[in-house]
Formats: C-alpha cells, sequence, structure tokens
C-alpha cells in the first residue's frame, strides 16, 4: 500500500462484541457471537474485538472460537494493563491468521486516582505492559481511557512511552462523551504534530454518544489524521452508545468531496446485520435511527412524496439499495410457502437452517392466520423470540386471562418446568400482573422487573405486540422478548424468556457485571 493510499484509508474498528455488549441486558449467547462476528468479517470489517477474555470463561471462548474461525479481518482482545490480562488476551487471539491485543489503562485525574498511582507510577506500567504485549504480538493497540480528560502534557508523554515500547495503534477514546467535535480533532492533531514516532503508528478514536456527538466527533478525528474510527453496529454501547458503524460508513461515501478517505466495507451488507445484532441484543432500532432506522428512507409529507416520485435524489441523499434494502417486496401472507419465507428472511439478515426454517414457519403460518398480511416488520419481530436452549426449561403449556371493569383480573397458567406441567390461577392488577403472577407462583424467584415496553409492529387492530422485558437478580441482568397478536400472550412469553435466561445464568454462576476495575475503554 502506497503512502498516498495509507493517507486515503480509514480503518474500522467494530467492537460491537465488546463495548456493545456491555450494555445492561445484550448479552449474546456463544452462539449469537460467531454469526455477529462471522458478518462482521465478511462485510469487509477490518479489525474485530471480539470480546474482553480475562472477564469469564465465556468471554475467553468465544474470543477464542472467533479468532479461529475468522477469514479476513484482524480479530483483537482487550486486556487491563496487567499482565495477566495480556497472557490470557493472547491465549484467546494467538491462532487468528491477524491477532492484535489491546490493552488499556485510565489516565485522567479521575482514572488515576482508582488504582492509586503517581503519574510516574503509571507511566512505567504503561511501558512495561505494552512492552509485555509486543513481545507476544507485532499488533499491539494501546488506549488512556478518558483521554479527553487527561492533561495534555501527561497525555503526550504516556502515547510517546506507549510508542517507544511498540504500540502499533494508539486509540484515543471519549469514554465518557464529553468532547465536542474541534476539540476531538484539536487533540489528534496536537498528538500527531508533538509525539515522537507519531507518523510510524495509526491514531484511532473511539467516541461515546453521551451528547449525541459521537459520530461527529469520529469523523472530525478523522479529518485531523486518525486513521481508525471504533463503532459498533447500531451504536450499541454503554450509556448512550458509540460511534455507530453504519454513521461513519455512510457519511464518508456520501460525503466524499469533503472527506476523501475510504473504507472497504461493503455496505449492501448493512441493513442486514443491523436489524441481526438488533435482534441477539434485544435492543431494537428506534424508528428515526440514521440509515438503518424504519423511517430514514420513508417520507409521509405530501410535499417530500411528490419530489420523491420525480426524482428521488430530492429528498433522499442516498439509495435503499446502497445500505441492503431491496426495492423488490415480496407480500408475504398465509398463502406463502416455505421458499418465500425463507428468501425474505435472508433479505432481512437471517441465515436459517432447515430445522430452524421449519420451526419458524409453523409459527409464521400461525400469525399469517390471524394477519392480513405479514410485514418486514413482523418477521423481525418473530424472529426475535428466542428459539435457543436457553427456552427449553420454561415453556407455556396454555393461558386463560379474564379481565374487565368488574371484579378482579384473574389468570389461569399451565407451565412446562424441567418437562414437569404445573397450573395455577392468580389476581392482579390487570391481565398481564395477573399472569406474571402466576409465572411466579409457578417458578419462584426474585428478580425484579426493571423494564416493561410494548410496541405495535405494525398499524392495524390485528397488529402484533412486540414486549421487552429486562429484569434483575443478584446483579445479573436478562432480557427477553416476543410478539403476538395478543399483548398479554406475548407479555407472558417475553416475561418467560427473560427468566429462562436468568435460570441459565444462576447455573453458570457469577454475574452480569465483570467483576473487575476498567470495565470500559472508551
Amino acid at each position: 500500500m502506497t503512502d498516498k493510499q495509507k493517507q486515503d484509508r480509514v480503518l474500522i474498528f467494530d467492537t460491537t462484541l465488546r463495548d456493545g455488549e456491555q450494555s445492561p441486558g445484550a448479552t449474546m449467547t456463544h452462539a449469537e457471537k460467531l454469526e455477529i462476528a462471522g458478518l462482521l468479517d465478511e462485510m469487509g470489517v477490518d479489525i474485530i474485538e471480539a470480546g474482553f477474555p480475562i472477564a469469564s470463561e465465556g468471554d475467553f471462548a468465544a474470543v477464542s472460537e472467533i479468532a479461529k474461525n475468522s477469514k479476513n479481518s484482524t480479530i483483537c482482545g482487550l486486556a487491563r494493563a496487567q499482565f495477566g490480562d495480556i497472557d490470557r488476551c493472547w491465549d484467546a487471539i494467538k491462532h487468528a491468521r491477524k491477532p492484535r491485543i489491546h490493552t488499556f489503562i485510565g489516565t485522567s485525574p479521575l482514572h488515576r486516582a482508582i488504582p492509586n498511582l503517581t503519574m510516574d507510577e503509571m507511566a512505567e506500567r504503561i511501558h512495561d505492559t505494552v512492552t509485555h504485549a509486543r513481545n507476544l504480538c507485532e499488533n499491539v493497540q494501546w488506549s488512556p481511557m478518558d483521554a479527553t480528560r487527561t492533561e495534555l502534557d501527561y497525555l503526550h508523554r504516556v502515547v510517546e512511552i506507549a510508542i517507544k515500547a511498540g504500540a502499533t495503534t494508539i486509540n484515543i477514546p471519549d469514554t465518557v462523551g464529553y468532547t465536542a467535535p474541534r476539540e476531538s480533532a484539536d487533540l489528534i492533531r496536537k498528538l500527531i504534530e508533538n509525539v515522537t514516532g507519531a507518523d510510524e503508528i495509526v491514531f484511532a478514536t473511539h467516541c461515546h454518544n453521551d451528547l449525541g456527538m459521537a459520530t461527529a466527533n469520529s469523523l472530525a478525528a478523522v479529518e485531523a489524521g486518525a486513521r481508525q474510527i471504533e463503532c459498533t453496529i447500531n451504536g450499541l454501547g454503554e450509556r448512550a452508545g458509540n460511534t455507530a458503524l453504519e454513521e461513519v460508513v455512510m457519511a464518508l461515501r456520501v460525503r466524499n468531496d469533503i472527506m476523501p478517505y475510504q473504507t472497504g466495507i461493503d455496505a449492501t451488507k448493512i441493513m442486514n446485520i443491523s436489524r441481526r445484532v438488533a435482534s441477539v441484543s434485544g435492543f431494537a432500532v428506534q424508528y428515526n435511527k440514521a440509515i438503518v432506522g424504519k423511517n430514514a428512507f420513508a417520507h409521509e409529507s405530501g410535499i417530500h412524496q411528490d419530489g420523491m416520485l420525480k426524482n428521488a435524489e430530492t429528498f433522499e441523499i442516498m439509495r435503499p439499495e446502497d445500505v441492503g434494502l431491496s426495492e423488490t417486496n415480496i407480500v408475504m401472507g398465509k398463502h406463502s410457502g416455505r421458499a418465500a419465507l425463507r428468501s425474505k428472511l435472508e433479505d432481512l439478515g437471517f441465515e436459517l437452517g432447515d430445522n430452524q426454517l421449519k420451526d419458524v414457519f409453523v409459527r409464521f403460518k400461525e400469525l399469517a392466520d390471524r394477519k392480513k398480511e405479514i410485514y418486514e416488520d413482523d418477521l423481525i419481530a418473530l424472529m426475535r423470540t428466542s428459539t435457543d436452549p436457553e427456552e427449553d426449561r420454561v415453556r407455556l403449556i396454555s393461558m386463560h386471562v379474564v379481565c374487565g371493569t368488574e371484579g378482579p383480573n384473574q389468570a389461569r397458567m399451565t407451565l412446562s418446568t424441567d418437562g414437569v406441567e404445573q397450573t395455577t390461577e392468580q389476581t392482579g392488577d390487570g391481565p398481564v400482573d395477573a399472569a406474571f403472577n402466576c409465572v411466579k407462583a409457578l417458578v419462584p424467584h426474585e428478580a425484579r422487573l426493571q423494564l416493561y415496553q410494548v410496541h405495535a409492529v405494525t398499524e392495524g387492530t390485528d397488529a402484533q405486540a412486540t414486549v421487552s422485558v429486562r429484569m434483575e437478580e443478584d446483579g445479573r441482568i436478562v432480557t427477553g422478548q416476543s410478539a403476538d397478536t395478543d399483548t398479554v400472550v406475548a407479555s407472558t412469553r417475553a416475561y418467560i424468556h427473560a427468566l429462562n435466561r436468568l435460570l441459565v445464568r444462576r447455573e453458570k454462576g457469577g454475574t452480569d457485571k465483570r467483576e473487575i476495575n476498567y470495565k470500559d475503554v472508551g
């Protein structure tokens, strides 16, 4: 690659499987992580941060298998500035065709106070740990966590130390989403101009969206000389999330006139992976989300519709096909067959085996008997209903609910728990509360319901209700989703879905919280 090509090239570093999964309740199964990693690899993501190997045996296993299966992407693991973390990270990624160790430590005054290190002590640790990582792996990334709130002179000092110790990529995280675009650019520019060895490494930017400026901050950093953007699918991540992959990729494509930088991303795969990540994480994409939201290519205003009919460019700066939306609309209904269903689901990013298709087809037919037309959103909601082994412990067999203005709301329910059927009747403050009380009576637990949301998937009185619940017990946070034309049924199944995940977490031990310091990089 020539120097000119290097200047024009922006590397895409996706951390959906690490930072994205740290969103409370967004934990993915082992199989889901492997699937998402495969999709990222196919899309052309340069670096996949596959996880935090020291955090748990599950994380280590997922990172290790992703490393072994990767075909194109560099596979990266995260490690704190500790020898044990770095060794564990290397053990997980060493079988990748292109492995990378990413080690970090918080350098701002607030973060230095956590391990109670002086500036000199921290500088020494950075030198020693980066050196150790480089002795294991030629590709080493180092991050000063909370860089944007670190004293500039000290940031210059530790970045230079990391470069001299062997770091090949220096990532500058805006850990709490505090900075603004001008500041983001100025910081990168000053580091490039003042740090010895800056011209020999790649500077990266990792921006959080607490003030809604993550994408703007990332692009400003690129204009100042950063050549790696750290991001996640759908902007998933801690608190308000991260820079969204789809936003930076399409911004660089659409505004190539003022940002003449290239990425290796196949943008036509964006919509598919966006929907899949939304499905497995349980974090639905907001309707007005840039690029991948339901309304991103929708027009209701008469003026807009008239303009679109005459020339689509009047109100669309990119084509739906650019991100993988097909103009062909296969209408799904009760007469549709398996082939049509498989084709439609593939368009939506779902690859199903024959047995999975058989199961989904049965549920699709049940839904089609209750709805005149099945829309894309109906299918996505259908796929969000868990079919993984976590759902096997507890199953809803039957339910009958009585509600109204007179008398208490009642529910009669039969559940199968580990193959044993039990029935109970309970009352509640409304039909959903009565149904949930039935589940609690048959499967006793102390989990607290943190979130209960109901959304109509499509319009009309026969619309499916998509229900999301989030539960917490002893630090374990789980989510459940389900969809049905009956809101109470959808609510109950979502509750049971979450409960099954909780039972699995109990058996594995531990919690969703990673019981280590420095959980987050950026």
